[in-house]
C-alpha cells in the first residue's frame, strides 16, 4: 500500500489504521493526499500497473466552491501561515481528541494552491473504475474541513462511499475515533 498525506500532515498513516487496506496494490491517501492518491492510481493504470484500490481518506473536495474562496483562502495562508495552520488543525481534528503534534508540519502556499484548486474529473473516475479499480470513499458527518454532503453526492456514482457518523475530518469521534460506527452507503 501506497499512502499520501494530506495538507500540512506527516507520518499521519496511523490515524487511519482501521481502514486502511496493508495490501500492495492499494493506493491511499487523506484529504489532499486523496488528491495525490487519485493522481497516482491513475498513472499507474496509464503505465499499465496492477491498481486493486484507491482509499480517499476525507478527500479533499472543494469543486463546488466559487475562485473567490479559493482566493480568500491563499490570502489568510499568506497573511500569516502559522495561525491559518493553527484555526485547519483546530477543524481538521474536531470532535477527537488526540495530540496531532507528531503529524503536522507547516506546509507551502504551493501546496494550498493545488488542494484548492484541484478538480475531480468525472471520467477519469469511471476510467479507473471501468479498469477494475475498487474507489472507496470515507467521509465523517462532523467533518469541518469538507462539506460532506456534497463530496459523498459527488463519489456515491463512482466509489464504495463509507459514512462516519459523528466523525470529523480525522475520521475520528469524540470517543476514541474506532470505526465501530462505519456505514456503507451506495
Amino acid at each position: 500500500m501506497q499512502f499520501f498525506s494530506g495538507f500540512g500532515f506527516a507520518k499521519e498513516a496511523r490515524l487511519f489504521q482501521d481502514y486502511l487496506d496493508p495490501r500492495g496494490f492499494v493506493v491511499a491517501g487523506f484529504s489532499y493526499g486523496a488528491q495525490l492518491a487519485f493522481q497516482e492510481a491513475l498513472a499507474r493504470l496509464d503505465r499499465g500497473e496492477r491498481v486493486e484500490k484507491v482509499q480517499l481518506l476525507a478527500p479533499a473536495y472543494f469543486d463546488h466552491r466559487p475562485p473567490s474562496w479559493k482566493e480568500r483562502e491563499l490570502q489568510a495562508f499568506e497573511k500569516d501561515p502559522t495561525r491559518y495552520m493553527e484555526l485547519f488543525y483546530k477543524r481538521a481534528l474536531f470532535p477527537a481528541r488526540i495530540d496531532l503534534t507528531p503529524y503536522t508540519r507547516i506546509p507551502s502556499r504551493e501546496e494550498l494552491y493545488r488542494l484548492l484548486f484541484f478538480t475531480w474529473d468525472l471520467e477519469q473516475l469511471a476510467r479507473l473504475r471501468e479498469g477494475g479499480v475498487v474507489i472507496e470513499c470515507f467521509l465523517g458527518s462532523q467533518d469541518r474541513i469538507v462539506d460532506t454532503m456534497a463530496a459523498r453526492s459527488f463519489f456515491q456514482p463512482f466509489s464504495l462511499v463509507y459514512w462516519i457518523e459523528g466523525a470529523g475530518h480525522l475520521l475520528r469521534r469524540r470517543d476514541d475515533g474506532s470505526s465501530e460506527n462505519r456505514h456503507r452507503h451506495r
